[in-house]
């Protein structure tokens, strides 16, 4: 007989499955960390995907059925290649992702430290990037009557902590983007959303981990007791760009944990014994 402690392993959990047949979907940055998942899981959905990242050695490396463009998102010539390719080749465009991102270590910094190059930097990628993508999409989405843009926040755009005076403020803005994107184009057929991740596995992340604290820290800030994995982001995205959620739109996702519905005030979590093997912590 199972012991009521037990039976929770044994219960079903359930499933929900996608199917993107036919749709044209482009999602910067996408070629490693929380863009790569979301590509192949479109991919894996029957979706066409074009990943739009500058990175062409990891272009190269992607799984067959997602075609690759050099894009440098802070350049609005390579944004409207991109999507004019695109639309041309395919027929349309019904899914745009805005997920390229950079996060420098040397960003982690009080502002007034901050060099202005690197302000300059993760304003031109992480702010007009998702503008300038969103320049030459949306006419396309218009003419169609349909379309749903994807803003990948941050955790960071909700709250925040010292040092983070960058990355932050500028997360917070692609929530208000689509916000602001979702109110101008609902009656066009369009659907604007962001998700804001809390930490996940990404080479992003673990390039700041010294910078947050550690990854055993950063994971046990989420009441989960982990941090996230980039599919997790990823079925957020499907669900989200997909018919199930036709009446969402100017709205954000937290996946995250559980990490904004902890007061900053609070006590931590008890650290996990270093010896513990059983993998539920990051």
């Amino acid at each position: 007989m199972t012991s009521n402690s037990d039976t929770s392993v044994l219960r079903p959990s359930g499933r929900v499955t996608f199917d993107n047949t036919g749709r044209v979907v482009i999602v910067t940055g996408g070629c490693s960390g929380i863009g790569r998942a979301i590509c192949e899981s479109f991919a894996t959905s029957g979706a066409t995907v074009v990943c739009a990242d500058v990175d062409t050695i990891g272009g190269r490396q992607l799984p067959e059925g997602i075609e690759f463009r050099q894009c440098d998102t802070s350049r609005t010539d390579d944004c409207a290649s991109v999507v004019g390719w695109t639309v041309e080749r395919f027929g349309g465009l019904d899914v745009l992702v805005n997920n390229a991102a950079i996060q420098p270590k040397d960003s982690y910094r009080p502002i007034h430290e901050v060099p202005v190059d690197v302000w300059d930097g993760v304003i031109g990628v992480n702010l007009s990037g998702y503008t300038f993508m969103a320049m030459s999409a949306l006419p396309h989405m218009r003419q169609q009557h349909s379309g749903v843009v994807v803003n990948i926040s941050s955790g960071q755009g909700h709250r925040t902590a010292r040092q983070v005076g960058t990355y932050g403020p500028i997360k917070a803005a692609n929530i208000m983007q689509a916000r602001q994107w979702a109110v101008e184009y609902a009656r066009d057929g369009i659907r604007v959303v962001s998700v804001s991740p809390g930490a996940i596995d990404t080479p992003l992340v673990r390039a700041s981990l010294e910078q947050q604290g550690g990854g055993a820290a950063l994971a046990n800030r989420h009441p989960i007791g982990r941090i996230g994995r980039p599919e997790e982001v990823a079925n957020a995205v499907l669900w989200l760009s997909g018919p199930d959620a036709s009446f969402v739109t100017g709205t954000d996702l937290e996946v995250d944990g559980g990490l904004g519905a902890l007061g900053a005030f609070a006590d931590p979590y008890p650290m996990p014994n270093p010896t513990d093997s059983s993998g539920s912590h990051a």
